[in-house]
């Protein structure tokens, strides 16, 4: 067995410095979210009848799914096309995944005039099958319910024999650890239908997201808008899915004081130039075809915003990650993946509040400080959270796998392992 299959809990002191800040910001950006659950929308966004969706929906819920397709993606390379390389950074990525989309929730409810009513599309007499945020809402309950799944060998791993309730509750122990091997079991064998169905329900809301703005030809900039945005959606998810991967890793390798996966990072890292090349292939050839290529310097904000999350921070890190050079320099890897999560994001955002011109409209949206204050306290409170789980779960390999030579892992990238 090799060292990068022996995920581990992590051994670190909990609360550093860098937690400490991240409760506070959590604090903050949750009593901003308490107040707008009292007080109603207008009493913490800038959100009106013309501007219907704001920030949240637009970092919240578009990019958090987006950003959170390292999962399905990491899936597919090691568990059907049966990758084993990469099989060290699978754990991670569907815990990232698990708790992205579970925040997904929890930042939709926040935008909901009536959150309280989130739960509705759970009845069979509820659903609004015409409806394209039906489906999206349905793909997101049941694929979040299979990466809870997916997620499960992971904690049947750690309590199996180790269930050890104190005082009254140790009645419960030997059942408890009857019922993680039970289902340990089980899983073992119906997993292949569970990553399959995680795949395919990835897929269909992802492009979902892009049908969204579809119906709003004469509202969005030329730029923006187009026939082909699910496919948009889709193709640009995908092509996140690794850079997002690279990104989380290096970040912990960082915080837990563990050397960098070059050797894994590298070889993943040479996919992203064919997904992230098929993406821009696909926009290029829509904007010659719809001439839409002329609004490119009109100087509008939505020309530059364009110019800013696709001429730079799209086509420039997909330029850099031609070079195996840069793939295999953790700091200019590091750059080139976080560049185009930066695209990513500002494309969400562009499509859902930039480029989107209500007709009627008494003044442009901005964001209010309360959006500002509750999005950053959500992604505080899923970093304290993934540091919760991977200090009581094994998601992250072993340390001792870091101590794998320089030399040996020099060999393996030329070798395109």
């Amino acid at each position: 067995m090799s060292f990068h299959e022996t995920p581990t809990p992590i051994d670190k002191r909990f609360f550093t410095t860098g937690v400490k800040i991240l409760i506070a910001l959590m604090i903050t950006g949750l009593s901003f979210g308490l107040y707008r659950m009292i007080f109603g929308l207008g009493s913490t966004t800038n959100l009106t009848d013309q501007y219907p969706w704001g920030m949240w929906i637009g970092v919240d819920v578009a990019s958090g799914v987006a950003l959170a397709a390292g999962g399905f993606t990491t899936a597919f390379l090691a568990h059907i096309l049966h990758r084993e390389h990469f099989h060290a950074i699978v754990r991670p990525a569907l815990l990232t995944a698990m708790l992205g989309y579970t925040f997904v929730g929890i930042g939709l409810m926040f935008d909901l005039g009536r959150w309280y009513n989130i739960w509705h599309p759970a009845l069979p007499m509820m659903w609004q099958g015409n409806s394209v945020l039906f489906e999206v809402g349905m793909c997101v309950m049941v694929y979040l319910t299979v990466l809870y799944i997916e997620f499960l060998p992971v904690v049947t791993e750690r309590f199996i024999g180790q269930v050890n309730l104190p005082g009254m509750l140790s009645f419960f122990n030997e059942p408890i650890d009857r019922l993680l091997s039970f289902l340990d079991n089980i899983l073992g064998k119906v997993m292949f239908v569970f990553v399959i169905a995680g795949v395919v329900l990835s897929c269909l809301h992802q492009s979902s997201l892009g049908t969204l703005m579809v119906i709003s030809p004469y509202k969005m900039h030329p730029l923006y808008w187009s026939p082909l945005s699910p496919l948009f959606f889709l193709a640009s998810a995908i092509a996140v899915g690794y850079p997002m991967v690279i990104f989380e890793s290096m970040i912990a390798s960082k915080s837990f004081g563990h050397k960098t996966e070059m050797d894994i990072l590298t070889p993943l890292a040479k996919f992203i130039p064919y997904l992230l090349g098929s993406y821009i292939v696909l926009k290029i050839g829509d904007m010659i075809y719809r001439g839409t290529y002329v609004y490119l310097f009109e100087g509008s904000t939505q020309s530059r915003m364009f110019w800013l999350e696709f001429g730079i921070l799209t086509v420039v890190p997909f330029l850099m990650l031609l070079s195996s050079r840069v793939r295999s320099s953790a700091g200019w890897l590091f750059t080139a993946a976080t560049m185009y999560i930066l695209g990513v994001l500002l494309n969400r955002c562009a499509v859902f509040f930039v480029a989107y011109q209500p007709p009627f409209a008494e003044k442009a949206y901005f964001p209010a400080i309360g959006e500002f204050a509750l999005t950053i306290g959500l992604i505080a409170t899923l970093m304290l959270v993934y540091r919760v789980f991977v200090s009581i779960l094994p998601v992250i390999p072993a340390p001792e796998r870091g101590a794998i030579s320089s030399d040996n892992a020099s060999i393996r990238i030329k070798q395109g392992i």
